[in-house]
């Protein structure tokens, strides 16, 4: 997952339905003892977010494309690549070299700052397919994997009994780029750090789900 799709949130939405807790029961389908694998329960949701955390559960900082270049403007204005891109060069993640480049408005002095993946970066560099507006990317700068800790909460929305929808809530385990023990790289990525912190029941994620199929099937983007 992409930063931006993540949501840390200790509340739902008051338009969703709750049901009762997280031991949620023959809803959407009739009560029987075999197993639904469409009814939303907990353990079926479990089961969806463990699969899609498997295939999507890194966390990435919309790095997508290198060597990635910092004019002078883009250093003075504090952009994030400028305060992040020394910090990950020190680390030995990045190298940077002066590149001569058309001189412009944005870029008078017609040189950038040219950041390149180093042997060590290129490790976090993964596949991480990501479109936004038209534009698709293959990889991404990746520095955690998450992992399900337990389920907290499930609400449905079965307003559409064709297409219901439900968001998961849940704590969390995580695996973080060992470099990001680093006391620079937590200040210069504090979302990261934040998530990091709040593994072990701290923080709550949420994530959307839709029923398809064969079953329940994550859905992409903000809940």
């Amino acid at each position: 997952m992409n930063l931006r799709s993540i949501r840390l949130s200790r509340h739902t939405r008051t338009s969703i339905k709750t049901l009762t807790g997280i031991a949620i029961v023959c809803a959407l389908a009739a009560c029987s003892a075999s197993h639904d694998a469409k009814a939303p329960t907990a353990e079926n949701l479990a089961a969806a977010l463990d699969d899609h955390l498997a295939q999507r559960g890194d966390i990435c900082l919309s790095m997508f494309d290198w060597p990635i270049d910092l004019t002078e403007a883009e250093a003075g204005s504090g952009a994030r690549h400028a305060i992040q891109f020394p910090v990950m060069e020190q680390l030995g993640l990045v190298h940077s070299t002066i590149v001569s480049v058309p001189k412009s408005s944005e870029n008078p002095d017609g040189a950038v700052k040219r950041f390149e993946l180093t042997d060590a970066g290129r490790k976090f560099y993964k596949p991480h397919p990501y479109a936004n507006h038209g534009t698709e990317h293959a990889n991404d700068f990746c520095v955690a994997h998450l992992k399900r800790e337990k389920i907290v909460d499930v609400k449905v929305d079965a307003s559409d009994a064709s297409h219901p929808l439900a968001v998961v809530s849940y704590t969390y385990q995580i695996d973080t780029a060992p470099w990001m023990q680093n006391a620079d790289a937590q200040r210069v990525f504090p979302m990261i750090t934040r998530i990091t912190n709040g593994a072990g029941g701290q923080l709550q994620l949420r994530q959307g789900f839709t029923l398809g199929d064969k079953g329940w099937v994550a859905r992409m983007g903000p809940v």
